[in-house]
This record gives C-alpha cells, structure tokens and sequence, in this order.
C-alpha cells in the first residue's frame, strides 16, 4: 500500500492531452486501483473490489474516446459503456455495504 501522503492518481479527460495519452492515464489509475483494492481472501468481496477500479476504468476510457471522435456509434458506443458501469459501480458499492467483510478461511 503506498504511503498515506501519496495521493491516489485520478483520471482527467482533457482535450489538452492527445487520444494515446488519456488512454495511458485510465490504465494507470485502473491499474493503481485494482493494486490497492482492499482483498481479504473472501472470493465475492476480493471480486468486487477489484472490478469496481476495472469498471470505472472503462468509464474513464469511453470519456476519452468521447474527446476525440465523431464517429456516432462510437459515441453511442462509448455513452452506453459510461451508463453501464456507472450502474454496475453502484450495485458492487451496495454489496459491500450489505456484506459485512469477512475472510475466508481457506
């Protein structure tokens, strides 16, 4: 876990950086995310924990792409994909509130 100064990196969609950039950014803070996703050996919490930065992963890279193109499907494409897993996010968030956290034994 990094020192409590370091600050989580945040994803920010901005026309000032270029297409390749942005997209290097989501993974980097996806990637940072799922390494510091609290896991404690039980499968459905260690699961969902991991795919809540994965998923907001995917929000961060359809805001990208949504700077940078025209194309409609794509768009539609990439406005779908932010609806969903905005969702999805939400229902993991819920689970975890419900399930309190235990470890497994294994």
């Amino acid at each position: 876990m990094p020192p409590a100064s370091a600050a989580a990196p945040v994803f920010v969609a901005s026309s000032a950086k270029p297409f390749s950039a942005l997209m290097d950014d989501a993974m980097a803070v996806m990637e940072a995310g799922m390494r510091q996703a609290p896991m404690n050996g039980n499968p459905n919490h260690d699961f969902v924990t991991m795919m809540m930065p994965h998923h907001q992963g995917a929000v961060d890279m359809a805001k990208a792409v949504l700077l940078s193109t025209q194309d409609p499907e794509i768009r539609n494409l990439a406005l779908g994909i932010i609806a969903e897993q905005q969702v999805e996010i939400q229902v993991m968030q819920a689970w975890l509130q419900h399930h309190p956290t235990k470890e497994t034994t294994k």
